[in-house]
């Protein structure tokens, strides 16, 4: 977790229940006021039928773009890692990704598209 982030959460975890959602209204309405539109929806690349793993993470960082790469770094590499070190098949590895890429999107932003 960023050190922003486990801060963040360790100020919301002090709060009582009532200023905790005054918090979270807050957050909304900043998030609703910025001049920046986020651009959160998914731009799916197909998935070709031969793809190695390296490829398939480039491919789904595409896909999932507003995502922090840098959270999902461990279980990414432990993925790679038994790919290349115990010979465990692309296709399967690639799944696994996938869903790892898919659940790290409905974590941060559900059902916001």
């Amino acid at each position: 977790m960023a050190k922003d982030d486990a801060r963040l959460v360790s100020l919301y975890n002090r709060l009582p229940v009532a200023e905790r959602e005054t918090l979270l209204s807050f957050a909304e309405f900043l998030v609703s006021r910025s001049a920046v539109p986020l651009d959160i929806t998914p731009r799916p690349c197909e998935r070709p039928a031969q793809e190695s793993v390296v490829a398939a993470i480039k491919r789904l960082s595409a896909s999932y773009h507003m995502l922090d790469r840098s959270k999902m770094l461990h279980e990414t590499s432990g993925l790679m890692s038994e790919h290349l070190m115990q010979g465990r098949p692309a296709s399967e590895v690639i799944d696994e990704l996938e869903a790892l890429f898919r659940r790290h999107y409905q974590t941060q932003f559900g059902d916001a598209q």
